[in-house]
């Protein structure tokens, strides 16, 4: 047979796999086939989600288990010798490989993406580990002291997580740079990426191969510094110590501390005790919050450790153009985005339900002369969406939130972990109290389902961890505002609700971080977004990356435009606070009974009305989904999954050719999928259980008239096909029938159907396979049957 009639995997096992193996290459240990880098995005549409398919790289060569160094994909032998080569680059880009190939099993096209050289090599000249390693030193200009670093392998015992592949690609660019001599470094991954892990695997190897030697790690919440020693750097155990006191201990190597401790809250300066080249690595948590500020605690202790490399860590590296992170450490080694997250599958992704209410949208001034149910006269101006909850309450607006929330909840999962993000202190009463009266049988069962948690809420702070523990059932709903913004690792968090005006990017991207992570195995695929306040408009924002479109809401109006400032309060605070980590709530601190607060003029005008007689009803509500080029789509579900069949299948007789030609059906639905139609969504919401995928295709896209499940099958009974068949064939293909009727074509069309209990009773999977003549001879009858389902 020649090489035309070959097809690519056997060109790999004949031609390409050898002569790499031949070189010296170990298959076992250096060479991983059919290399799978991502976990293939999640597809969200209505409540149902999916898995795209993973990124795979034919070939990887990794020269050490944490130094890959090349890259090779296979074609055919119809294709020429470089047709993969593109691919290659795009997949070593995102993997940081340098040393690119292609091949048909004719010869190599090498691309080295240092030097940008291009060449041809015959199959036996591909080079060897040792001759590619050697050539990258060249290249790269590396010399023994930094090789040293670069090949300290990761910390690593059974069982432990290995990097992913864009962990790896920041560890090892943070841990070259710093061997180089680079001694301000900044890495940007979005929340819920493994920074925590990144850090660990970044401090270790520096310090195992002898380059650093006394580190600290900065953060500025508690409960950071807590979850990092019980979490990732478990390992230095023995000798980690954290800061508790302001007697410092030298005899440790690696230090974890919050910067106010070190700064002092008193004007000691802790940190002094220290001679300024004590330590040699200062990692910076969540660097973005005031590292680079002058006169900020954070600089002061990275000032007077000015020798030490710093390399900071943080999710969201700009808020203003003066002082930022980015200024102070540089552009950033690495970024890895939400976007990129997301679409690699390593993210949840989210959808937003945007609710407009009249008095936001349209506005709100009272009549002359109107006072509030306090007494009080309100100042005659109009109030709008800034205002409420801010300067003035409207207890219907509270509530009417506190239903759709509520109405959400019930429609999908009462239980499903809930953060509502307030105003302020006394605004995260109010609306506790509202999710309370609308909530009463399950707050009735246990007072812990809905819990304000906020920095003067003792009661509340104590529930924080059970909040974030993944195995406690409650609290459900947490009410906050600003102190659950950062630093809580709430994994099962499944709906954020905005109900705070939020003007900071990096605050923005704070809060929906508490929703990015993914956990599985617990059912959390995707989380919620309920905005109440237009705050999703920052989606839009080109800071935001992905830069989604958002587009007109329905009743007309554009996004507000605000300009990027922070908001009030939320100050940080000096201090260990057990809690919070010595930050401060917000300036709701005031009282929240019956007596409303007055403002610091004097007792003429309260600080905020409240109204109690104002209607409040919701105009718009609607539900937009991110696609796979990051962007916010707001069509229907019907609308989304017409146009995106049509673009695969332009004609009916374009989809019924390939539907009758495929080999399996099941293949075409994967394909749809890819492109982000999930059938099992549009079924959902038409309530047309009873189609399979090729119906509900044929009916939604090309208007065709659909048949159920049901009457397919009776219809190929009463065409007499079984009688062609033998008697045990007949009740195999009556069972088959059954199946598809019930459960639909995906079902029948895999071999492992007849190991259920239905086709036990004809016989054994060998015995039904026999009856009609082997293996293949079932799988065509299959088909054939298939074909008869679908007929006319």
């Amino acid at each position: 047979m020649g090489k035309r009639n070959l097809s690519e995997e056997d060109i790999k096992t004949r031609y390409i796999t050898p002569a790499i193996t031949d070189v010296g290459w170990d298959i076992m240990k250096q060479v991983r086939l059919e290399y799978a880098f991502t976990a293939g995005r999640i597809i969200l549409r209505g409540n149902v989600t999916a898995r795209g398919k993973k990124k795979r790289a034919d070939y990887v060569l990794f020269y050490k288990n944490n130094f890959p160094i090349a890259i090779i994909e296979a074609k055919d032998n119809n294709h020429p010798v470089g047709a993969g080569l593109q691919q290659a680059i795009d997949y070593a880009k995102a993997l940081d490989i340098h040393y690119v190939y292609a091949s048909n099993g004719d010869a190599f096209v090498e691309q080295n993406l240092i030097t940008g050289e291009v060449r041809e090599l015959r199959l036996e000249e591909f080079p060897s580990p040792e001759e590619l390693y050697q050539r990258y030193l060249i290249d790269k200009n590396i010399n023994e002291a930094e090789e040293k670093v670069m090949l300290e392998p990761y910390y690593y015992v059974p069982n432990y997580k290995t990097p992913r592949y864009y962990q790896r690609v920041a560890i090892n660019r943070t841990v070259d740079a710093v061997a180089k001599g680079q001694d301000r470094v900044l890495l940007v991954s979005a929340t819920g990426t493994g920074k925590t892990y990144m850090t660990f695997q970044i401090i270790y190897r520096l310090w195992k191969s002898g380059l650093k030697k006394r580190i600290l790690f900065l953060a500025d919440r508690n409960v950071l510094v807590d979850q990092t020693i019980s979490g990732d750097f478990k390992p230095f155990s023995g000798k980690m110590t954290k800061v508790k006191n302001k007697n410092l201990d030298s005899s440790y190597e690696i230090y974890l501390a919050l910067y106010q401790q070190l700064s002092g809250d008193d004007g000691e300066e802790t940190f002094r005790q220290f001679q300024p080249n004590f330590f040699d690595l200062i990692v910076i948590d969540e660097c973005h919050r005031g590292s680079a500020k002058e006169e900020s605690a954070w600089r002061k202790v990275l000032d007077y450790f000015s020798s030490a490399t710093h390399i900071g860590c943080t999710a969201t590296p700009i808020e203003t153009k003066e002082a930022s992170s980015q200024t102070y450490f540089g552009e950033p080694i690495y970024e890895y985005s939400l976007k990129q997250g997301i679409n690699d599958g390593f993210l949840a992704p989210y959808k937003v339900i945007r609710i407009g209410l009249d008095r936001d949208l349209e506005g709100y001034r009272p009549e002359a002369g109107k006072v509030d149910k306090y007494g009080y006269e309100i100042e005659d101006r109009e109030y709008n969406v800034k205002d409420f909850d801010r300067t003035l309450v409207i207890d219907d607006r509270t509530r009417v939130v506190a239903s759709k929330i509520t109405e959400f909840l019930k429609k999908t999962d009462r239980f499903s972990k809930t953060i509502v993000f307030c105003v302020d202190i006394e605004h995260a009463e109010h609306m506790r109290q509202a999710l309370i009266n609308e909530n009463k049988d399950l707050y009735a069962e246990n007072d812990k389902y809905i819990m304000r948690i906020t920095g003067d809420n003792d009661e509340g702070k104590a529930q924080l961890e059970n909040f974030i523990d993944e195995e406690s059932p409650f609290p459900v709903i947490a009410v906050t505002s600003k102190l659950m913004t950062t630093g809580v690792d709430a994994k099962m968090c499944k709906l954020i609700v905005l109900e705070n005006n939020i003007n900071s990017m990096t605050e923005f991207k704070q809060i929906i971080g508490r929703g990015t992570r993914l956990l599985e195995e617990y059912g959390k695929t995707y989380f919620t977004i309920m905005d109440f306040r237009n705050s999703s408009r920052l989606f839009a924002d080109p800071a935001f990356d992905g830069r989604p479109e958002v587009v007109i809401d329905l009743d007309g109006n554009d996004p507000v435009d605000e300009p990027e400032t922070p908001i009030d309060g939320g100050e940080e605070g000096t201090g260990e606070d057990a809690g919070n980590g010595g930050v401060k709530e917000d300036d709701g601190e005031y009282g929240t009974g019956d007596t409303p607060p007055f403002n610091d003029e004097g007792e003429d005008k309260p600080r905020k009305y409240y109204v109690g007689d104002v209607t409040v009803k919701v105009l718009s509500e609607r539900v937009q989904y991110v696609d796979k080029d990051g962007k916010l789509i707001t069509e229907s579900l019907t609308d989304y999954t017409k146009k995106n069949i049509l673009q695969q299948y332009a004609k009916l007789d374009d989809f019924l050719r390939t539907w009758t030609e495929a080999e399996k059906k099941q293949a075409i639905i994967d394909e749809l999928q890819d492109s982000g139609v999930l059938l099992d969504a549009v079924r959902e919401e038409l309530g047309k259980t009873e189609l399979d995928d090729f119906d509900l295709i044929c009916h939604l896209a090309y208007d065709k008239p659909p048949l159920t499940k049901k009457e397919r099958a009776e219809n190929v009974k009463k065409r007499h096909y079984l009688y062609k068949f033998s008697d045990t064939a007949q009740h195999v293909i009556e069972a088959l029938l059954d199946k598809y009727a019930n459960d639909g074509i995906k079902e029948i069309e895999d071999t492992k159907v007849l190991q259920l209990k239905e086709f036990s009773k004809i016989g054994s999977p060998m015995k039904i396979v026999k009856a009609f003549g082997g293996k293949a001879a079932y799988l065509k009858a299959v088909q054939e049957l298939e074909n008869e389902i679908y007929y006319a």
